[in-house]
Order: C-alpha cells, then structure tokens, then sequence
C-alpha cells in the first residue's frame, strides 16, 4: 500500500494530476526518439493516448492491469492539437 499512498500525496499536492487504478491497458507502443523510449499506451474505454518516456525499453503492458497518475495536457501534430495525458507514474497493479 505504500505506493498508493505515494500517489495520494502527488494527487494532494498537484491539483491536476489524475490517479486511476487497475485499468486494462489495450495498446502499448514504445519508439526510440534520441537517448528515449517514448511509451504510448491506450486504455480500455478511454480514446486518449497516455504518454510517458524512460532512458531503457519498458516491459510490454498490452493486457495488463496498472495504476497511472497523469495529467491532462494538449500537443499539436500537423498544426492540428491533439488531447493527451502525460502519465508521471505507472506500476503493475
């Protein structure tokens, strides 16, 4: 329980960030960007992706249960914005 309590702490002390827990991952894609492994991931029953970046390859989340706290935040592609969510903390739930 101790890394929902951590996560508690982040939700309380940043108004914006958003916590879920358990949800079903349907999509994870990893692509290397310079020094980067840039992780997108799709959520059962949301059509926003959620983003997150790390140094190393991640392991493959496809149809696994996690926890995310993310933030809402807004990227623009082609001239066109898009909405996504950068994802601050993900865990295996």
């Amino acid at each position: 329980m101790a890394s929902a309590s951590g996560a508690k702490k982040l939700v309380k002390k940043h108004d914006n960030l958003i916590h879920s827990e358990g949800v079903k991952v349907t999509s994870h894609v990893q692509r290397d960007k310079d020094d980067w492994f840039i992780n997108t991931i799709m959520i059962e029953d949301c059509e926003v992706p959620f983003k997150f970046k790390r140094k190393k390859r991640y392991q493959p989340l496809e149809g696994a249960s996690v926890n995310l706290t993310y933030y809402p935040q807004s990227e623009v592609i082609a001239g066109m914005e898009f909405e996504t969510m950068k994802v601050v903390r993900i865990k295996r739930s």
